[in-house]
């Protein structure tokens, strides 16, 4: 573990960015916990979760979680994909009959379920048209999809946020269990993961984070909307021990020793938080990481596929802010709430699990090579000061000498040696390990008098592993 000030520095970095939003007025109220596999590790609120009252939220005080919503939406769809009950690539047809694509006039395309899941579905973007629809019952929604709806892009051929697909979804789940949409996710989601303070609407008896709105400097209290068929994009409310759970849960299934139960198999989470749809680049508006990412969204989940991996999702609505993140590679992550309208929790929060991250670097470090890599390592390293095909041999996968006869690469190592001059006999320099090597893959130096030879090895999947790549290049000094 790194030095304990590089912790405390960063726990007063992240308690400082969520310090300063109610300073800053961006929210009347904020509440964070950073969570590790075990739990929460660190969490603190700040402001009032109901203005006048002077007590700043906690880990159990109820907000509105928003767009959050997806991921459990979509959790119950691939249930009942699991269970043989629903195809993914079924057209909404199937189940809301009066549905009417407009274009193109010729041939309409209807979009699928998958595609309506995975953002895809050709619809315009509807934030924040979309939080104001929640209350829209069935028959409200079959009037207005016969009316005909309009593509801003052919379906199943770019990303667009969209609301109204999740609407749909709703009318899915409903159509495929014969329950509600609120009674199915209830009872099957919901009920078995003891999510005890999640829910389609306002608990009297909780304690409950008004949402605000701020106008001419003062913050104006907003009302809650009722459940209907727009619920299915972001009509839950829930607290941080919840979130944190719901977090959890499917994080964990990331972790290949995940022994984790639950309504949904381990691979079924494992696909939810993997890319279907690549998100145009500019799309989205937090800054993830400095390093290259894949920027895409799968089942309810935004994911960044990088030399690391976040997943994450993001929930706004009137009043009221949201966002949950984690680390793939380690299950460390953040919840975040806020009651103030367009306060995009999503920044602080973001920030703050890069923070975190960096405070606790023994987390992120790369993966070790298998004991195979490393065996296979030290017999060309072997091969390349001294050659012998039958022990090359003796190592390779089927492929190698296939791929470039031994006798090219016996003059390839001749070459580079004549490049960097007689090799001085110091024994290989391992190049450290990053965070996109596999544990397949191994890379070293040898010293010469004028350079290096830079040597790459690359196993096979089978068992045991063989080498299938090895390839040297050289650098000058």
């Amino acid at each position: 573990m790194r030095a304990q000030a590089a912790i405390d520095q960063a726990t007063d970095e992240i308690v400082g960015l969520f310090e300063n939003r109610v300073a800053e007025q961006k929210t009347p109220g904020t509440f964070f916990a950073v969570f590790g596999p075990d739990g929460i590790v660190l969490e603190r609120g700040f402001g009032e979760k109901v203005l006048g009252d002077e007590t700043a939220p906690d880990r159990d005080t109820v907000f509105r979680i928003a767009s959050c919503t997806k991921s459990f939406t979509c959790t119950m769809l691939l249930m009942l994909r699991d269970r043989g009950q629903l195809n993914l690539d079924a057209p909404i047809t199937d189940f809301v009959p009066a549905f009417k694509p407009l274009a193109p006039e010729a041939a309409p395309v209807t979009p699928s379920v998958r595609q309506l899941m995975t953002m895809s579905a050709g619809f315009p973007t509807d934030n924040p048209w979309g939080d104001r629809m929640e209350e829209m019952t069935r028959a409200e929604l079959d009037e207005f999809v016969a009316t005909g709806i309009r593509y801003s892009t052919t379906p199943g051929t770019r990303f667009e946020y969209s609301n109204l697909g999740y609407a749909l979804l709703n009318e899915v789940i409903a159509e495929v269990t014969g329950r509600s949409y609120l009674e199915a996710m209830t009872a099957e989601i919901l009920e078995p993961l003891g999510l005890t303070s999640t829910r389609f609407d306002e608990d009297p008896d909780a304690d409950i984070a008004l949402g605000y709105r701020l106008a001419n400097g003062e913050w104006q209290v907003q009302p809650f909307t009722l459940p209907g068929v727009f619920s299915a994009m972001g009509g839950l409310f829930s607290t941080a021990t919840d979130l944190v759970r719901w977090s959890l849960w499917l994080a964990g299934a990331l972790d290949p020793e995940d022994t984790s139960d639950g309504p949904l198999s381990s691979a079924s989470r494992r696909e939810l938080q993997q890319i279907q749809r690549v998100v145009p680049e500019g799309t989205s508006k937090v800054a993830e990481f400095s390093e290259p990412t894949v920027h895409g969204y799968g089942y309810g989940l935004f994911v960044d596929e990088g030399t690391t991996k976040i997943v994450s999702h993001s929930g706004g609505y009137p009043g009221y802010s949201a966002h949950m993140r984690w680390h793939a590679p380690t299950g460390l992550g953040i919840v975040a709430f806020e009651n103030g309208t367009f306060a995009a929790s999503s920044i602080p929060a973001t920030q703050a699990l890069q923070a975190a991250l960096n405070a606790y670097g023994e987390l992120t470090t790369p993966a070790p090579a298998w004991p195979e890599t490393l065996a296979a390592r030290d017999v060309f390293d072997g091969l390349i000061r001294n050659w012998d095909t039958s022990t090359a041999e003796a190592s390779a996968a089927v492929n190698l000498a296939l791929d470039v006869p031994y006798e090219e690469r016996i003059a390839g190592i001749a070459k580079a040696i004549a490049d960097v001059g007689p090799l001085t006999g110091a024994p290989l320099t391992e190049i450290p390990r990053t965070l996109s090597d596999t544990p397949a893959v191994t890379n070293w130096t040898i010293d010469g008098e004028r350079g290096r030879i830079k040597c790459h090895i690359l196993m096979s999947p089978e068992l045991p592993p063989r080498v299938q790549t090895f390839a040297v290049t050289t650098e000058n000094d």
